[in-house]
């Protein structure tokens, strides 16, 4: 064959002319299989094979591990992935590059629950104008689940330990398989016309999305639109949501958090009267404590009247002592200025000046009279002279 007469293609062309065809035809493809020689690389893409019976498709996902995931891939597992076909150009093979990856099941089921959430949300159902607020302090608590297993015990633990005068009646459900729904539906009735609660938990613990389809099933969320009563809804772990949960007055992330939300205003409460009750035990203590350190020194300056009277005879009885003390100090000091005055006089008495020899003269007749010059004295008068140690009459020569 002259290979300059046969129109040739490159192994570049015709490969782009393969991506041309392949590509535009399957841009947007669902494809079911089994995933083997899963192979995560560094990257944060992965890749694997996706298998039936008949053949293998290669599959690559990118940034598949900053995705935020509900599962796991491995080899084994049964899904359904979304994306385009492309044409790897190097190894001149085709591949699904995959942006949207479901387990076998919950494709359909996911489908028909965006469908619902859709039409329910277009009617108003999700709403936050329709969303009422839930008692603040509820004293009967309705709780729609499964009468057995762990759920309704740590509802009811925690209703125990943190309000246990709160009561909760606790109405039996189905709450997974067939007939489950109505069944739920029938329970929100019954809280509804025996008014069983102030407010109701709609609760059930976690599952895959087959195990908590009874909560998206629109009769469900028609009676929860419908009911009286405030509804919680508290259906499986956190990452979890269901058509209940938009539909409800409030989502609680887990059954256990709704017991704790709906007691919450309680414990604050409970803890509020501690702190006041710790307040006004202080202020009474401290009040008592003034109170009897006043008590105290009132009672320190108060005597009895028995007491009162000894002290003031105790008080005469000083008194009468200090008196009769001033008295003989006043009496001393009287006697000792009547001594020194005694004997001042006594040194100024005339008996003192007879005593040193010399004598008074009188006339005898004139009586007191006394005699002070030689010229008062004639022949023959009768005189009196008084000595220091008596008197003598005489008569003048």
């Amino acid at each position: 064959m002259n290979g300059g007469s046969v129109k040739h293609w490159t192994v570049s062309e015709i490969t782009a002319q393969i991506r041309g065809v392949i590509e535009p035809a399957f841009s947007n493809v669902w494809i079911k299989g089994e995933i083997s020689n899963f192979r995560p690389a560094a990257s944060g893409h992965v890749y694997f094979s996706l298998k039936d019976a008949g053949a293998t498709i290669s599959v690559a996902i990118f940034g598949w591990s900053s995705r935020k995931k509900t599962f796991e891939l491995k080899d084994g597992l049964q899904v359904l992935c979304h994306g385009r076909i492309s044409l790897y150009s190097p190894r001149g093979s085709y591949q699904l590059a995959a942006d949207q990856v479901e387990p076998i099941g919950e494709g359909a089921l996911r489908a028909a629950f965006e469908a619902l959430k859709a039409r329910l949300s277009a009617e108003g159902f999700f709403d936050q104008s329709r969303k009422r607020n839930l008692p603040r302090f509820p004293l009967k608590v309705a709780v729609v689940t499964s009468p057995s297993g762990a759920v309704i015990q740590d509802i009811l633990n925690i209703m125990r330990r943190r309000a246990p005068h709160v009561r909760v009646v606790v109405v039996p459900v189905l709450v997974q398989g067939d007939g489950a729904a109505d069944q739920i539906v029938r329970g929100l009735e019954l809280v509804n016309k025996h008014l069983l609660g102030e407010m109701v938990i709609l609760a059930r613990g976690g599952g895959s999305i087959e195990d908590l389809w009874c909560f998206n099933e629109e009769k469900v969320a028609r009676a929860i639109a419908a009911s009286g009563v405030p509804v919680v809804s508290a259906i499986g772990h956190e990452t979890d949501f269901t058509i209940s949960d938009f539909t409800s007055d409030l989502r609680a992330p887990t059954p256990s958090a709704a017991a704790e939300i709906i007691t919450g205003h309680w414990v604050d409460a409970a803890m509020q009267m501690k702190e006041l009750g710790a307040r006004l035990q202080g202020a009474i203590i401290r009040d008592l404590a003034t109170r009897k350190t006043l008590l105290s020194h009132i009672a320190a300056r108060l005597i009895s009247p028995r007491d009162r009277l000894r002290e003031q005879m105790q008080k005469c009885d000083e008194l009468w002592l200090r008196l009769g003390r001033a008295l003989k100090t006043q009496i001393d000091r009287r006697n000792l200025m009547l001594e020194r005055l005694a004997g001042k006089l006594d040194a100024l008495s005339p008996l003192k000046v007879l005593e040193r020899g010399y004598s008074i003269v009188r006339d005898s007749v004139r009586g007191s009279e006394i005699i002070r010059s030689a010229a008062q004295i004639s022949s023959g008068q009768e005189l009196e002279i008084t000595f220091y140690d008596g008197k003598k009459g005489v008569r003048a020569i």
